[in-house]
């Protein structure tokens, strides 16, 4: 079976479109569907059925995209190992990272892996934890970080390995004479009256905090939705709103506002995420490394 005609039957698997498969793999809609169907004469058997707009594997695609999966991590278990053999640091890494953790973590990172590694290239691309997961299963990034808030493995559970990072607990901002802002901590129910500034409601991160509000009885009061922290900040700082921000966006702001944590405290877990069979490739251990050496505690 040709690996190329497998790696689109398993986009297709994971995005559900003809379409967002086809742009996955850099191909057109009509080649993506002419190697499907070139599978399904290969097996004798059919692979996909229509579902609403969408496409869906059969039982029989199913197993073949187990299988598929399995080849890959083998393929990727031997690039791994040849660059072990190899005993060579160097080409390039491709890093997918979600902005307000490729702003407080990665710079001292890469800084580090240059001078130290000057032959490998580190590539950092800008992309929420979805599009980095997405990016590894389509071999566009070779390591993503991602969060627990929006990101679930599902379909690429069995092909993609995570090592924590940090645990990043979400404040309350408020401007610093706003009248909770003496308190050491506060209730979500106690902001249901607030208006707020909140990261677009078709962002992961905002349709998360959504969720708390109404988990905790009440819609936020939206008057600025926001896809960057400046607007945010800006809003919060002047009085307008108050906010949820994750602690690793707070060093990016200004210190002219308040930053409380809620309680009962809420936390989001940040990762870093590979192909499970490249977890022994030389480069990707290495990032890990300095990765997980940066966030260990100055010694005293």
């Amino acid at each position: 079976m040709d690996i190329t005609r497998l790696r689109a039957l398993r986009e297709l698997a994971i995005r559900h479109t003809i379409t967002a498969a086809a742009q996955a793999l850099n191909l057109t809609a009509s080649a993506v569907s002419q190697q499907i169907s070139q599978l399904e004469d290969e097996v004798g058997v059919a692979l996909t059925e229509r579902s609403g707009r969408g496409v869906r594997l059969t039982p029989a695609g199913e197993v073949l995209v187990a299988h598929a999966e399995r080849v890959m991590t083998v393929l990727d278990e031997a690039k791994s190992e040849m660059a072990v053999i190899r005993n060579d640091i160097a080409g390039t890494l491709r890093v997918a990272a979600f902005a307000t953790a490729a702003a407080a973590l990665l710079p001292p990172v890469l800084k580090a892996l240059q001078q130290a590694y000057p032959r490998l290239q580190i590539a950092l691309i800008e992309m929420e934890p979805a599009e980095g997961l997405a990016a590894l299963g389509s071999w566009d990034a070779d390591l993503a970080i991602v969060d627990d808030l929006s990101v679930r493995l599902a379909r690429m559970e069995r092909t993609v390995q995570k090592v924590k990072l940090i645990d990043d607990e979400l404040l309350v901002a408020m401007a610093q004479d706003h009248p909770l802002a003496h308190r050491t901590s506060i209730a979500l129910p106690e902001l249901k009256d607030e208006m707020w500034a909140l990261d677009s409601a078709t962002s992961f991160y905002g349709e998360f905090v959504l969720g708390l509000c109404r988990k905790a009885g009440f819609d936020p009061k939206v008057n600025a939705a926001c896809r960057g922290a400046e607007i945010i900040a800006a809003m919060v700082e002047s009085g307008c709103s108050i906010s949820l921000i994750p602690g690793l966006r707070l060093g990016q702001m200004t210190q002219q506002l308040a930053a409380r944590p809620l309680r009962p405290s809420v936390t989001r877990k940040i990762s870093v995420a590979f192909r499970a069979g490249e977890r022994s490739h030389p480069s990707v251990k290495v990032f890990v490394q300095a990765l997980q050496r940066s966030l260990e505690p100055a010694p005293q």
